[in-house]
């Protein structure tokens, strides 16, 4: 059975395992919110409160919403997709999808 406290830590976990999947420091979401590093780690060990402000914030930060903060962890539990993509085309019109689909490197390696 969990407490309500155990949400309030899976929320912090998915806080740091998207700053650091995101390759941030503790030291950038603390600049972009306004506070200190030391502040910001506190919060991120769950000894300072945060509020829902702050956690716009942070969320802000990281470039993801407050619900997909929220959702992390289950996201991260479902099993990857893995797609071949298969089509016939004309040579005229081959560079126009290839363009469509993939960057200029991309097709750079494609041709190659």
């Amino acid at each position: 059975m969990k407490r309500k406290s155990d949400k309030n830590f899976e929320l912090l976990e998915n806080i740091a395992a998207i700053r650091k999947d995101k390759g941030l420091s503790q030291d950038n979401i603390a600049d972009a919110v306004g506070m200190k590093q030391a502040g910001y780690s506190l919060i991120e060990k769950g000894e300072r409160g945060l509020d829902y402000e702050l956690l716009l914030q942070i969320a802000m930060a990281l470039g993801v919403s407050v619900t997909y903060i929220i959702d992390y962890k289950k996201q991260q539990k479902s099993d990857p997709v893995e797609a071949i993509l298969q089509i016939k085309l004309n040579s005229n019109t081959k560079d126009q999808v290839l363009k469509l689909v993939f960057d200029k490197n991309d097709i750079e390696i494609l041709n190659k």
